[in-house]
């Protein structure tokens, strides 16, 4: 029980510690500014429109573990937009212990038809390691697979709007 709990503390503080270093990284290269919106495609902008002011709460799962429907977790969005090609940025707000923060997270993303889906691969950031995921982005739910070194599981939930949460 004790060990279970552990890799929920080392999973979230993981988490958290990615989206601070993205910031920083995001801070130091001035990364992150906005397409214009007559340039998004349709679906581009109902992406667009559909995660501003929502909040991802779900589950995920540590392979090799038993969590009975995985364990919670809740991402606030205050937005979701274009920065270049394939980048986009997520202005995340976590509440962590004593951290009560919104942080901007680029990520690529790709298109399965109607689908957007983040997409890292050996996505290496300095003093953290590595990190694999892929999670997309359907109507009301989002579903996917992480993996952080010895690490990795799946992920799933609804996106729901702020004020209903």
């Amino acid at each position: 029980m004790a060990r279970g709990r552990g890799v929920r503390v080392v999973v979230s503080v993981v988490a958290l510690a990615i989206m601070f270093g993205l910031g920083w990284m995001i801070a130091k290269t001035g990364a992150g500014q906005a397409m214009p919106t007559e340039s998004l495609t349709e679906l581009e902008r109902q992406f667009t429109d559909r995660m501003q002011n929502v909040v991802l709460v779900g589950n995920f799962t540590v392979d090799g573990r038993e969590t009975r429907g995985g364990s919670p977790e809740r991402y606030e969005l205050s937005g979701v937009t274009k920065v270049a090609d394939d980048q986009w940025r997520f202005d995340v707000h976590m509440v962590y212990g004593n951290v009560d923060a919104t942080l901007p997270v680029v990520v690529p993303i790709v298109w399965a038809g109607d689908t957007p889906m983040v997409t890292i691969t050996d996505f290496s950031i300095p003093t953290l390691g590595t990190f694999t995921a892929r999670v997309f982005f359907y109507e009301d739910r989002y579903a996917g697979s992480w993996q952080h070194g010895q690490y990795g599981g799946l992920m799933y939930g609804a996106i729901e709007p702020l004020d209903a949460s």
